[in-house]
């Protein structure tokens, strides 16, 4: 099984080139000293630090896997001490404000290094996968005595923490939650129930795990707004344990390397974060960027399953290849034949333009957050709001899909365990499911944000878009040309679904798509456009993303405009 290796330069080539992300970030006066130079070394040290530490645990994260013993959870040999090392080196702190033990570097070198972590082992990167979103939850929601007692504890990634929300008849529809929070006389609150699916709700990784659980307060009103948030630690502050008691790890799919637990909160001892009935929109500072970091997860196990699948190409010999590739033998690398080049330069395109929606995403949170104009921080909110459920989505189905794609390079050897691609491929299939199923984040997008202000901050957004093309070239204009597409599809969506209230729900998902292939389009146009892109690292995937992505667009659209022209047709459930 080929190594995984950090893509350093390609991600240098994009953030530092096409995005020029110095200049963007240096706006901001938090990030004055954020140069090129810096960028660099960051992402050195954490390629060297992926490639070394983390890389290298890959196999046996799936087998033997985490396992409960006397009610303790033990992750696999290697974890705990690679998880030490990286915490004492600093790297959860990357982003966290300097006054809280952090870096204050930008968000953005944050997200490249957790990609390259779950390109390299996404089932140890689940344990420090919370921990910013934790972070960021409790500097702006706790109280002054919590963020005393924890804050700093969970910037510098000394304690985990874990995002307790699922109950077993409640997964989307968070306000079914029943988990309930007693108070007492000293402020504090009893919190009794069952959560199911909590990443890292129990392991050696850490001395104390800071536990964010969604519950009811006796009285509070049914659905989301009875629904308070609590931080319940696995030890109290006397060193006592707290009732909270891992019944089970779940036999998943993938992901072994994780452990998911079920938590019974028998009384546990917390305390409430922010305001009563307030805890969804706690808890959403921290699953908004979580769900950020999953769209980076399946940039991240694409790129790790189309490392494997080109060296295996290049080694791998059958046939004589056709017509001017083929070489002098009885047999070439299977590299050479267009069936195996088409799987290659397809998965390369969708890498990259991503990683480029990705990155400029990460840009624009880190100045919604330091930017001192307020129009700026506003148009940077705006981006950050409209394309990470595009991203999320997007990238998510890339990643399992591509993954998938990959696979068939090794042809049965892919299906054999050995070689490391078929771990991949189930490691990357959760993605399309936590953090928000991608039907909700394509529901999200319609549903909650386009049609309220009749796409205008849509459009809005591909203006500013359409005015940072680098010219008015052909290739310039067939981008804007999907952006009209774009925009006039939105205009029917928003006219139809005045009369058919199932309409938006039922071409949600099309029209994310419509969406992501359009920007997708655009993220390209930046990469052709910068110099260094003639080369056929970047020419070769950029002419299948011409030729074998961005012809589905318009597919979509046949599909939106179709829908929009049958109202009260629209959904395919049965009565």
């Amino acid at each position: 099984m080929a190594a995984y290796r950090a893509p350093v330069d390609d991600i240098r080539f994009l953030l530092l080139q096409v995005l020029r992300a110095p200049d963007a970030l240096q706006a901001a006066p938090a990030f004055a000293e954020a140069d090129a130079g810096l960028i660099v070394q960051v992402l050195e040290e954490a390629g060297k630090f992926v490639e070394l530490a983390v890389a290298p645990l890959q196999a046996v994260g799936d087998t033997p896997g985490c396992r409960l013993v006397d009610g303790n959870v033990v992750t696999p040999p290697g974890f705990a001490s690679a998880y030490r090392a990286f915490w004492q080196a600093g790297w959860p702190a990357l982003a966290c404000a300097p006054e809280d033990g952090g870096q204050g570097l930008p968000w953005v070198l944050e997200g490249v290094l957790y990609e390259m972590l779950s390109g390299a082992n996404h089932g140890w990167t689940m344990a420090p996968g919370l921990l910013h979103g934790a972070y960021e939850c409790l500097k702006h929601h706790g109280s002054e005595e919590l963020k005393a007692r924890y804050l700093a504890k969970v910037a510098s990634g000394e304690w985990l923490a874990t995002m307790c929300l699922t109950e077993a008849h409640a997964g989307s529809d968070l306000g079914l939650v029943r988990t309930q929070a007693v108070p007492q006389a000293d402020g504090s609150h009893r919190i009794a129930g069952t959560k199911i699916f909590i990443s890292g709700g129990a392991h050696d990784l850490t001395d104390n795990i800071v536990h964010l659980v969604l519950a009811r307060e006796p009285g509070a009103p049914p659905g989301p707004k009875g629904l308070s948030l609590f931080l319940a630690p696995k030890v109290l502050a006397d060193g006592a344990r707290n009732a909270v008691v891992c019944e089970r790890i779940e036999e998943k799919m993938g992901l072994h390397g994780s452990p998911t637990c079920v938590l019974r909160f028998d009384r546990a001892t917390g305390w409430r974060v922010g305001e009563a009935g307030r805890g969804l929109a706690a808890m959403f500072v921290m699953m908004n960027a979580a769900r950020l970091h999953v769209g980076l997860q399946g940039i991240g196990l694409l790129e790790a399953a189309w490392q494997l699948a080109h060296a295996y190409a290049q080694e791998r010999t059958q046939m004589r290849a056709p017509g001017p590739l083929r070489g002098d033998g009885a047999a070439d690398p299977i590299i050479r034949h267009p069936a195996v080049g088409r799987i290659l330069d397809t998965e390369r395109a969708w890498i990259d333009g991503l990683r480029v929606l990705a990155y400029r995403t990460g840009i624009e949170l880190d100045l919604a957050r330091h930017h001192s104009d307020a129009e700026r921080r506003q148009a940077a909110q705006q981006w950050c709001s409209l394309v990470t459920p595009v991203l999320k989505a997007v990238a998510t189905d890339a990643g399992f899909h591509g993954a998938s794609r990959c696979l068939q390079v090794f042809g049965g050897h892919g299906y054999v365990k050995e070689w490391g691609i078929e771990q991949i491929v189930r490691d990357s299939r959760i993605a399309m499911i936590y953090e928000g199923t991608n039907e909700i984040q394509a529901i999200d997008l319609l549903v909650r944000k386009v049609l309220p202000d009749g796409g205008a901050a849509v459009g809005a957004l591909l203006d500013r878009l359409a005015g940072e093309l680098p010219g008015a070239t052909p290739a310039d204009a067939q981008v804007l040309r999907r952006f009209d597409a774009l925009r006039a599809v939105t205009a029917q969506l928003v006219a139809a679904s005045a009369g058919d209230p199932v309409l938006a729900y039922a071409a949600a998902d099309d029209y994310l798509r419509a969406v992501g292939l359009a920007l997708f389009g655009w993220a390209w146009r930046l990469v052709e456009a910068t110099p260094g892109a003639d080369a056929p690292r970047w020419s070769r995937p950029a002419g299948a993303a011409r030729l074998r992505v961005l012809p589905e667009f318009e597919m979509r659209l046949q599909i939106l405009r179709a829908q929009c022209a049958a109202p009260g047709h629209s959904s395919t459930a049965p009565a």
